[in-house]
């Protein structure tokens, strides 16, 4: 059974229409995943809260508690599982909403199912990934360090730093290619694997966050270098402005 298939992995499916979500419970099932189903924002909440997964495929439109308001309850908490959301919901405007709430990746309704088992199978090879299957948990680049396997970290001041899971990911994707020169695009697919956003401007502004947790002077980085037109630079040592 290959990674993205493993037995131990625990989705959770929330979506108040219950056969839908039965439905895509028994397919994911079938792929070899553990899966649960919640039919409302609280009760999502509770099991989200109370167990541990490594996927939740979240309806947006609920009742109540709508899924937006979950994936921010989750993320205020620390929570940083996955978050596939499901709506029928498929304007840009309502995309960025979603992501910018907190979630992975956004799949409008009515969905072919071989792409909704494609897009799950690439959000759970992208945590392994991220765990990092025996390479190293920790990185140090100057006075800086951030521990991969809890987001945490301590920037050159002292100041304690707790990055969100897209953070780490970025920090990670260009700190594996250190001194090489990583395409906006080539950060897209490793850390979302499909094109949610409109535009890879998304990376920019959050290099501009990695720069303000670990830069000395944002203005002056020596580890998070643009390369105009192109991408960006990670230097672990201290280098020349770019």
């Amino acid at each position: 059974m290959s990674e993205a298939r493993r037995t131990d992995t625990r989705i959770l499916v929330v979506d108040d229409e219950r056969n839908l979500a039965l439905g895509i419970a028994e397919n994911l099932e079938a792929e070899g995943y553990q899966v649960a189903v919640a039919h409302d924002g609280p009760q999502a909440l509770e099991r989200a809260t109370a167990e541990t997964w490594d996927l939740i495929l979240l309806d947006v439109m609920m009742p109540g508690m709508d899924g937006l308001a979950v994936c921010r309850a989750l993320r205020e908490r620390g929570d940083e599982v996955p978050i596939l959301f499901l709506t029928a919901l498929s304007g840009v405007d309502d995309r960025i909403e979603g992501l910018e709430a907190g979630g992975d990746d956004y799949l409008p309704k009515p969905f072919a199912l071989r792409e909704l088992l494609a897009r799950v199978s690439a959000i759970v090879r992208r945590g392994a990934w991220m765990r990092g299957d025996g390479r190293a948990e920790t990185i140090a680049f100057g006075d800086n360090q951030l521990d991969f396997s809890t987001y945490r970290g301590r920037s050159w001041d002292g100041t304690e730093q707790h990055l969100t899971h897209k953070e780490a990911m970025i920090l990670r994707c260009l700190a594996e290619r250190d001194g090489e020169v990583v395409s906006r695009e080539a950060i897209l697919e490793t850390v979302w694997g499909y094109d949610v956003f409109p535009s890879t401007r998304t990376i920019d502004n959050f290099i501009v966050r990695l720069r303000k947790r670990f830069e000395r002077d944002p203005e002056r980085p020596f580890h998070f270098h643009t390369e105009r037109g192109v991408g960006y630079r990670f230097t672990r040592a201290p280098g020349s402005d770019a």
